[in-house]
């Protein structure tokens, strides 16, 4: 586990202790299931309920002999039970309680990453209602493009954001299912109503067929969701971490008070939350490839995916949930120079607005051609003389002799050019909220 990044409810989940508690909450399921149809005494099953437990210390110690954990964790819950723990794994196989207990607690780690979306989700939308008109400049190729609004950058992210919400959810379903089906999935020793009592018991949905394990495209779903999401909050962080370099001076992530940026320069703020989650993300990718290459087993089953699994479903889980917690203070908290993005939008002395003149260009007749290459000349010499962009509109003879003066000011207006994001947030927002 990356214990660095571990807060401990999601570490919790994929603690040692958890794991056999999750075990043994199979065994018991199992041993009611089949007391129920009358296989297994029920006295035995109360017996079990009761007295079942476990030593963290005696199944390592039971394990260096048996180099079997799940025979080393029954051996050890057996010496507790007593005489009736010989119902106890009665008709099952290993990965009978490995796989079906590992759902549970994927289940229950991406119920905690959804409410840490739903988190980020309502930063980003308070931080997006705060600077709906917030104005600044749009950049394609990193290249000042036209003129857009904060608030419209962070709708963008809410959006996308509802979409891995929505991924997570169907990842969620699709690993919340176990399998009580026996060594190759015939239920050659239990009945499959056991499996169906079990599953209920334990909150689960049978799986429609299974080898003798659950099969590994469901985790690879899992954990490809997972990845997606990772990239979302890649792209975020390296915007914030984009608009902070100093020649842009738009945003920055938060810097506490005592928070030091460098050892060598003590005037730094660097932005190294953004930096981390982008990182980060990179192990999410990593964990989703090996994932994808746990789909194929041998035959029925072999344990190749199993010390894969070991490492990357707890590391992704406790990744992404830092990576959540992390950018949910940084939106939250991050500063927006208003003042700073209207300078930047007014960097380029109005070329930003040179789209709008070659439409009212074209609109009064002027060929797309003849209008662009108008355009584009004074757009050119904007640059390359410092000159402002309007001024030389004004002076120009054939641009002049199509567009008024009052023609080429309407070009500039700025709140035309915003006119619509009103109607973007009400699409965006509403329907979040019918979904």
């Amino acid at each position: 586990m990356i214990a660095r990044y571990t807060h401990p409810e999601m570490g919790g989940l994929w603690s040692d202790e958890r794991r056999y508690q999750t075990w043994l909450q199979v065994e018991i399921a199992a041993v009611e299931a089949l007391a129920a149809a009358g296989v297994v005494p029920v006295e035995a099953a109360r017996e079990i309920r009761a007295r079942g437990g476990f030593d963290i210390a005696r199944i390592e110690e039971i394990e260096q002999t048996t180099q079997h954990d799940v025979i080393a964790f029954t051996t050890a819950v057996a010496e507790r039970v007593g005489p009736s723990a010989r119902w106890v794994h009665f008709g099952l196989t290993s990965s009978d309680v490995i796989d079906t207990a590992q759902a549970i607690q994927m289940r229950d780690a991406c119920t905690l990453i959804l409410k840490d979306l739903e988190d980020l989700a309502e930063a980003v939308h308070a931080r997006a209602v705060e600077h709906r008109r917030t104005p600044m400049i749009g950049r394609t190729h990193g290249v000042h493009a036209e003129p857009m609004t904060f608030g419209l950058k962070l709708a963008l992210w809410h959006a996308e954001l509802a979409r891995d919400l929505e991924r997570m959810r169907r990842a969620r379903e699709t690993v919340s299912v176990g399998k009580i089906s026996g060594a190759v999935g015939t239920f050659a020793h239990l009945e499959p109503a056991i499996e169906a009592d079990v599953c209920a018991r334990l909150g689960l949905t049978p799986a429609p067929v299974s080898s003798q394990v659950i099969q590994r495209d469901r985790h690879a779903e899992l954990l490809s969701a997972m990845a997606i999401t990772g990239g979302s909050l890649e792209k975020f962080a390296l915007e914030i971490r984009g608009l902070q370099k100093t020649e842009i001076g738009e945003v920055e992530e938060p810097f506490g008070r005592g928070q030091k940026g460098s050892s060598a320069m003590p005037h730094k703020r660097n932005p190294i939350g953004c930096e981390q989650v982008v990182g980060l993300s990179r192990l999410l990718r990593g964990n989703a490839h090996a994932a994808l290459e746990n789909i194929a087993l041998w035959h029925e089953r072999d344990i190749s995916h199993s010390s894969v699994e070991r490492v990357i479903l707890p590391d992704s889980f406790i990744v992404l949930d830092h990576m959540l917690r992390r950018l949910t203070r940084i939106v939250r908290g991050m500063v927006v120079n208003a003042e700073r993005m209207r300078e930047n939008l007014a960097r380029s002395r109005g070329v930003v607005f040179s789209g709008t003149v070659l439409l009212e260009l074209a609109r009064r007749g002027v060929s797309r051609e003849q209008a662009y290459q108008w355009v584009q000349r004074n757009a050119m010499r904007s640059f390359d003389e410092a000159t402002d962009f309007k001024r030389l509109l004004l002076a120009d003879p054939d641009v002049r002799s199509v567009l008024n003066e009052g023609a080429i000011e309407r070009a500039f207006d700025l709140d035309e050019q915003l006119r619509h994001v009103d109607t973007i947030f009400d699409r965006v927002f509403q329907s979040v909220a019918a979904g």
